[in-house]
């Protein structure tokens, strides 16, 4: 249920109404918008508090929403969520683009990484201490290690920095160096950790699951959105689907369907969406047309020989710079601005 005031409202008009939902057991999520106050009702809302609510001064209609998820809903929340991480913001008209590779490997390789993903105009470096792999004998990351060889790659760089999580014990140590924590698509629901990153403080990249539909997606969001944390970015890596051509098949068609259910913004990973090096330039092109807030791409400086074995879907330097020079022209044709050169933040100087 939402309580819809208008603009004009005096906040403590707002904030009675706040008070009310508060004392009837309720959690109250307030949203300003250009024209009216959204104040969201979290928890099972008795009919006497719903007619209460309609008669208070500054209110101007009670709605009850039949959703499942409410905090991620637009309809709690109809203005965009633009993240601020450090001077970068996701969410608003600055497309931003995360590279670097699958997996950190040692102190150099994820150094002179960062350096190539700076050079080229990305905003975050990507990369995995922790992997989840299929195969238990599968190179699993090299742990705690690489999270400091990553964290200190970008604080070097001047690069934002965003790495897995895979499990509640592991938010703390994660959130400790990472400025971004990623949930990989095997762990969208998994409950534990997304109850945990919801208080953990740190923004949270949700990857949709390769079988998830976008209604099991935002409920994914809401167990993160109800423990408190607002900042959640939602991220279309590729489904499941009969075409074996691909590693799996991008759904472009859930970039502007999420942007229409949730405020929430939406990433795009045409690398693990298409899982073949030459199907991510243009798979990156058409989720910026799509409306993609912003991307995540593999880019790897000797990707045939990586140690995760996924060096197919990687971009090699010079193609992961091009790519992003093919960006900036496309960018404003969309209503998103980019620019390969802008000035790093202060906030990353030592």
């Amino acid at each position: 249920m939402i309580v819809i005031a208008s603009n004009t409202a005096p906040e403590e008009q707002i904030q009675d109404i706040v008070r009310v939902i508060e004392k009837n057991g309720l959690q109250a999520s307030v949203s300003k918008g250009t024209d009216h106050t959204v104040i969201g009702l979290v928890g099972k809302v008795e009919p006497g508090l719903a007619e209460h609510l309609r008669q208070m001064k500054g209110v101007e209609n009670v709605v009850k929403i039949t959703k499942s998820y409410k905090l991620a809903s637009r309809d709690f929340h109809p203005e965009n969520t633009v993240i601020d991480i450090k001077g970068v913001k996701i969410g608003g008209e600055e497309l931003v683009v995360m590279g670097g590779p699958c997996a950190v490997e040692s102190p150099a390789q994820i150094d002179e990484i960062a350096a190539l993903v700076k050079a080229a105009g990305g905003q975050v470096l990507r990369g995995g201490a922790f992997k989840p792999r299929t195969g238990p004998y599968s190179f699993q990351g090299v742990g705690v290690e690489g999270l400091i060889m990553m964290a200190e790659a970008g604080q070097k760089h001047g690069l934002l920095t965003i790495t897995e999580v895979m499990t509640p014990e592991y938010v703390d140590i994660c959130a400790e160096y990472a400025d971004i924590l990623q949930v990989g698509t095997r762990n969208m629901q998994n409950f534990d950790l997304l109850r945990k990153l919801g208080t953990c403080g740190k923004p949270v990249l949700l990857k949709r699951g390769f079988s998830a539909t976008y209604d099991e997606l935002l409920n994914a969001a809401e167990y993160i959105l109800a423990g408190g944390n607002p900042n959640v970015m939602l991220c279309e890596r590729g489904i499941r689907t009969f075409e074996s051509y691909t590693r799996n098949t991008l759904d472009l068609s859930a970039i502007p369907v999420l942007q229409q259910l949730s405020h929430l913004p939406v990433i795009s990973d045409p690398s693990h969406g298409t899982g073949r090096r030459e199907l991510v330039e243009p798979m990156s092109k058409a989720s910026v047309a799509a409306g993609a807030n912003g991307l995540i791409i593999e880019m790897h400086t000797d990707p045939d020989n990586s140690m995760t074995g996924d060096g197919v879907q990687s971009l090699f330097p010079d193609q992961f710079a091009a790519l992003l020079k093919d960006l900036e022209k496309l960018a404003p044709l969309v209503g998103r601005t980019f620019n390969t050169k802008k000035a790093p933040a202060e906030v990353f100087a030592v």
